[in-house]
């Protein structure tokens, strides 16, 4: 495996890229004046956020592809793994960066609320690709934080830098409302294949040798990750991914309790039920009444 290195600190990030360091613990980099990013594995321990308007390369998130095209937004949290492969050997990179570290947002609206944003933690295939007016609305939030950190940092930076990264952020979330409904991709049909994905799950041996299907087998099975699919799965059917699969074991459920030669327990076991009194309990709180009495009323 390449090595990978740790970019912990703003100064760190600003360094690789040539361009000075005007606050500790934020950065807005135009990428037309900054030095390339070398082929190389990255740890993030900073907040990252790249438009795209140039496709120079391929982005690695974890082992896996990232489709960003150009006019795309990408999304790093802390922790997350990226790699950058250039398709040649120089070029001329175009676009913008925002880089801020967890600690500079401690204490503020954003800090409390930065969980709420889930594109941060989305998989490869799922970028937030924008409109033009959407793009221009991302430069302004990205200008008017850049003439925030020219300024000399008092008392009312901090303030005023957050609050202009989470109304970018809370735009963000309306951008991505609006992709979930318009997009033309893959996950077109995403119900149905999920719907198909459990029938053929539960018409197999797979419960009763691997248990319950999860939600992240699931987003697995089709190609997503899993909040993005969790959001989905929400957006469709107002309910979420962990209560429709269990809709769809009470629903199995209920055909073969009828079943008069299997007892309660097995039909626990082969639905994927580790123990029998789990599945009398789930069933009771979504049917009303235990598997054994819906036998006898029915």
């Amino acid at each position: 495996m390449a090595n990978i290195v740790t970019i912990d600190s703003v100064t760190t990030y600003n360094n690789l890229r040539g361009v000075p360091t005007l606050h500790p613990l934020v950065t807005v980099i135009d990428l037309s004046k900054a030095q390339p990013m070398p082929a190389q594995t990255f740890n993030f321990g900073l907040y990252a956020i790249y438009l795209k308007e140039l496709n120079c390369g391929e982005l690695k998130y974890g082992r896996s592809n990232y489709d960003y095209q150009e006019g795309t937004l990408v999304f790093i949290a802390p922790g997350q793994v990226m790699a950058v492969q250039p398709k040649v050997t120089t070029f001329e990179p175009k676009g913008w960066a925002l880089m801020f570290h967890p600690d500079f947002i401690k204490g503020t609206s954003l800090g409390r609320h930065i969980a709420n944003y889930s594109f941060f933690s989305y998989d490869v295939n799922e970028a937030l690709h924008l409109s033009e007016k959407e793009r221009q609305l991302v430069l302004d939030c990205f200008s008017k934080i850049e003439l925030e950190l020219q300024q000399n940092i008092d008392k009312h930076s901090k303030t005023l830098i957050a609050s202009n990264i989470e109304l970018f952020l809370n735009y963000c979330t309306r951008f991505y409302d609006r992709q979930f409904i318009t997009r033309d991709n893959a996950h077109k049909g995403i119900l149905e294949k999920f719907e198909s994905l459990l029938n053929n799950y539960f018409a197999s041996e797979l419960p009763s040798n691997e248990g319950l299907p999860s939600v992240a087998y699931c987003a697995a099975a089709l190609h997503l990750s899993a909040n993005y699919f969790g959001d989905l799965i929400k957006k469709e059917t107002g309910k979420t991914a962990q209560d429709y699969i269990q809709s769809k074991v009470i629903d199995v459920a209920k055909e073969r309790i009828f079943n008069l030669n299997q007892s309660i327990s097995e039909v626990a076991y082969d639905l994927g039920f580790k123990y029998p009194q789990h599945f009398t309990r789930l069933f009771k709180q979504k049917v009303g009444m235990s598997p054994q009495d819906y036998r006898s009323m029915n």
